[in-house]
């Protein structure tokens, strides 16, 4: 039986294989030459982290020290953001003649500026949860809202995406907030502008 399995594999294995070699939309088999979307989630949850302090702690650390946790994670996400903000780049006809040098200065220029942007999202989502708590009776309180509120995570989720969507990352923003639509059922495109005291009652 094993005998019959191999020899088909490599059969399959290679009908497959010659299967990529037609020119199909579907095909990208350039070693990252897509970003990854775990890493983008991955991403997405540990921003989460910053912009909710104490909400979504990792376990991992026995002690928890706001500002040496906060240092260690800015420095983790910007990396390895930088790293999908790159590959996503050569997607936009803007760097698709640049040198990896080039693009990868402007990935590291975008995360930067993203990241400065972070306070002042900040003070929108506060009015987000604000608005949930004002807007739904049965709000047990505000930490209920920000730990299972689906419709909160879709607005926090859309808010850090619209700000990627707006620096010209191609891809990254949609695969958030797609996340978030497939975590909800709330779909808001990156691109859309949404103004302070926003709130969505149901997923």
């Amino acid at each position: 039986m094993k005998k019959v399995i191999d020899r088909e594999i490599c059969e399959i294995v290679g009908e497959i294989l010659g299967s990529y070699d037609k020119g199909k939309t579907i095909d990208h088999t350039e070693v990252f030459a897509q970003p990854d979307p775990d890493a983008v989630i991955d991403i997405l949850k540990k921003l989460f982290k910053i912009v909710f302090p104490g909400f979504f702690r990792d376990k991992t650390f026995r002690f928890y020290n706001i500002s040496s946790r906060l240092t260690v994670l800015i420095e983790d996400v910007m990396y390895n953001l930088n790293r999908q903000v790159a590959i996503a780049l050569r997607q936009n006809e803007k760097y698709s003649d640049e040198s990896e040098e080039e693009v990868n200065l402007a990935a590291e220029e975008i995360c930067v500026t993203f990241f400065k942007k972070i306070p002042m999202i900040r003070e929108y989502i506060e009015t987000d949860v604000k608005a949930f708590f004002d807007g739904d009776p049965a709000a047990y309180n505000e930490n209920e809202i920000i730990l299972s509120y689906p419709g909160l995570y879709a607005i926090v989720t859309n808010r850090l995406a619209h700000e990627l969507h707006l620096l010209e990352v191609p891809l990254i923003p949609r695969m958030m907030t797609e996340h978030a639509h497939s975590k909800t059922g709330i779909d808001i495109h990156p691109g859309a502008t949404i103004g302070k005291y926003f709130f969505i009652d149901h997923g």
